[in-house]
């Protein structure tokens, strides 16, 4: 049968054993010693064993007392771990925010970023907009968004991801109108594709699904970058076919300026991803960003089935 013990008195035993003294304990607690003693006292009687061996001149921890004291001083971590996270909640965001994002396709990117720096004029905000694949932790991003479908594992890093999307072949009215317009994805290879530059520096190819059939392939390429934004205008000036995010693309279509190819097919769902170090608190400021990242592709992504996030660790 197990022992219903008090929290409370398990961490009042570990300020006892790392303090070594009742009066000590009692005064950093703000308790007279004699509730100290004879909470102690109350806690043996509990546990069915001693905890300390008391003298006039000393206190020791018995053999059990210190796997109790282990014990508690863990309890007293978590103890204080969230207390000082609700203290972290309530600070005012502030520093330096080192932050890595893609160049991914974000008209409105300017404007974000202008409102954020408003809202929260005591952090200073420093960006990396790059494709390369950054070391968090040798480089000391607080913060980096990517896009992917899956993140590799990582124990020393923690991911939060913000939102699904999917993309699709789009190209403009006038390059359909010289070129001929695919009916099947196998017709993307008599094209010209402006092409998408990962991280690593290669290429990948399109990958396009529909129910449970997968086409995958890459036609050549007139121009290979590693920006969405580029890659959108340089389809919309007819530049070839491009692989696009539905959110980026949309407006587009709805102006004229792009049309959808091949509307049944589009590519597996990836998802956007905030990643940070792993720590046991994460700073103010860089809640205040991820959260304000969340918020601004809310209205700008669709929902879409896909993976389930992982937990922070």
């Amino acid at each position: 049968m197990s022992v219903p013990l008090d929290a409370n008195d398990l961490l009042l035993f570990a300020r006892v054993a790392d303090t070594g003294s009742f009066s000590r304990a009692a005064e950093q607690l703000g308790l007279p010693k004699s509730t100290v003693s004879r909470r102690i006292a109350a806690l043996e009687a509990q546990l069915g064993e001693r905890l300390l061996t008391r003298s006039t001149r000393y206190l020791a921890l018995t053999d059990f007392g210190q796997g109790v004291a282990s014990h508690a001083r863990r309890l007293a971590e978590e103890a204080d771990a969230a207390a000082a996270f609700a203290q972290a909640r309530q600070e005012t965001p502030r520093g330096l925010l080192k932050v890595s994002l893609p160049p991914f396709a974000d008209r409105d990117l300017a404007h974000f970023l202008r409102a954020f720096t408003a809202a929260y004029p005591l952090v200073q905000l420093r960006l990396d907009i790059s494709a390369r694949n950054v070391d968090l932790i040798a480089e000391q991003f607080d913060v980096v968004i990517r896009v992917a479908r899956q993140l590799p594992d990582d124990a020393t890093l923690v991911a939060r991801r913000l939102r699904d999307q999917i993309a699709a072949i789009y190209a403009s009215p006038a390059y359909l109108a010289g070129h001929g317009t695919p009916a099947m994805p196998e017709e993307l290879l008599q094209h010209t594709a402006i092409r998408l530059v990962a991280g690593n520096g290669e290429t990948p190819a399109w990958v396009l699904i529909r129910g449970k059939d997968t086409w995958n392939g890459l036609p050549d390429a007139g121009l290979s970058c590693n920006s969405i934004g580029l890659i959108g205008e340089m389809a919309v000036a007819g530049a070839g076919l491009a692989s696009l995010p539905d959110h980026y693309a949309a407006p587009l279509v709805t102006s004229g300026q792009l049309v959808r190819v091949l509307p049944d097919w589009h590519s597996p769902v990836s998802s956007i991803w905030a990643v940070m170090p792993s720590r046991r608190h994460i700073p103010s400021r860089t809640r205040a960003f991820i959260d304000a990242v969340e918020q601004h592709l809310l209205p700008r992504c669709d929902e879409l089935p896909g993976q389930d996030a992982p937990a922070l660790r």
